[in-house]
């Protein structure tokens, strides 16, 4: 659970110095930023790809194949499940209270539960704590921690310092879907060789989230999300 207690840590640094400076992040520092977080975030997702790829030139091959065949069937099921567009709508909901925290009629609660909603239907909080239970790898939630500590800053400012309080929600929700992909997922997935291709369709959906960083194109990450659970159901079947 070290990713759910270091984005924890980032929401309540981030919601401190927001009531405490009050003001904007200079552009020419969001810029630095978001190079910053993207480069990180390309590096890890290649990397964890790239280590979870191997064998011979046929099994590499295979491997590969279902690589894409899982990102565009995992895309089919979550455009069914609609995920894209609940996560839209969440993203409505927080323009609509920043903008009227912007004419001033807004309270604590909206910061609280904008946060909340933001930083909870992130598609990173479910592929972090993902990674984080399944491989013990928490850099995904390090990303995390330290984009939502950017954005806890800004809400902070708007609304006050009940966004610092969005770190306990942030905490038991991430850190329940590690402690449940540890407990029942990793062991099945160890028992049966099937944890490379999660951890390598993990690194292809970092790559695009650093894709939506850079602003390079619109990507919908959360109908991307069931392919973590299409990947090793194909390296079952095809095997």
């Amino acid at each position: 659970m070290t990713g759910s207690i270091l984005n924890a840590a980032g929401i309540v640094l981030g919601g401190i110095a927001g009531v405490t400076i009050r003001k904007p992040i200079p552009a020419g520092s969001q810029n630095f930023f978001k190079l910053a977080l993207g480069a990180v975030t390309l590096f890890i997702g290649l990397r964890l790809t790239w280590q979870s790829v191997n064998g011979t030139a046929a099994q590499v091959g295979r491997q590969v194949l279902i690589l894409l065949l899982a990102l565009i069937l995992g895309r089919l099921v979550g455009r069914l499940l609609q995920l894209q567009k609940v996560s839209n709508r969440v993203g409505e909901f927080a323009r609509d209270r920043i903008a009227r925290a912007g004419e001033n009629k807004t309270a604590g609660s909206d910061g609280f539960n904008v946060a909340a909603l933001l930083f909870c239907a992130a598609p990173l909080a479910v592929l972090g704590a993902a990674q984080d239970g399944l491989a013990g790898n928490f850099s995904p939630l390090t990303i995390k921690a330290a984009m939502d500590a950017l954005a806890a800053m800004s809400f902070a400012a708007m609304f006050g310092w009940t966004v610092a309080l969005v770190a306990l929600p942030v905490f038991v929700y991430q850190g329940t879907l590690t402690l449940m992909c540890a407990q029942y997922a990793r062991p099945f997935l160890e028992q049966h060789q099937l944890l490379d291709p999660v951890n390598a369709t993990s690194g292809l959906l970092m790559v695009y989230v650093a894709v939506v960083i850079f602003e390079i194109r619109k990507v919908e990450l959360a109908d991307y999300l069931p392919a973590l659970a299409v990947a090793p159901l194909l390296a079952w079947l095809w095997r």
